[in-house]
């Protein structure tokens, strides 16, 4: 067995496949990420799927899509993707890998300020 594999192995709740495919875009995806860290979300289009249930803590019944539709970054300084669940609702966050697109992660981080609650145009006023 591979480093990888018993890294992969030995995390709770893995599935024991070295790759998967995404529920989104269809990619072949590598549950090893290019800096070696586990992956469980594609790096093209960073959709994932529901196997894990954070209430419970063990294998979710819900394997819905889950969507990426924010990035947040807390105080330690590291990207992380929060996803929701397209069929149930729960939200969740997983760390940034190395090789995720990079086009993808920025679009999401400038969203707010690209598309805001209220119109532009209300600067004018100020």
């Amino acid at each position: 067995m591979s480093s990888t594999e018993k890294t992969l192995s030995s995390t709770p709740y893995t599935r024991l496949t070295s790759t998967f495919s995404c529920a989104w875009c269809g990619r072949t995806v590598s549950t090893a990420a290019g800096d070696g860290t586990r992956r469980n979300h594609c790096p093209s289009c960073l959709h994932s799927q529901h196997v894990l249930d954070r209430a419970e803590g063990g294998a979710s019944d819900c394997e819905g899509r889950m969507a990426p539709i924010a990035v947040a970054v807390p105080r330690t300084g590291e990207w992380m993707v929060i996803h929701r669940c397209v069929r149930c609702d729960e939200l969740t966050s997983t760390s940034v890998c190395a090789d995720d697109n990079q086009l993808v992660l920025m679009r999401m981080a400038v969203r707010p300020l690209a598309q805001p609650p209220f119109p532009l145009e209300a600067f004018g006023d100020l």
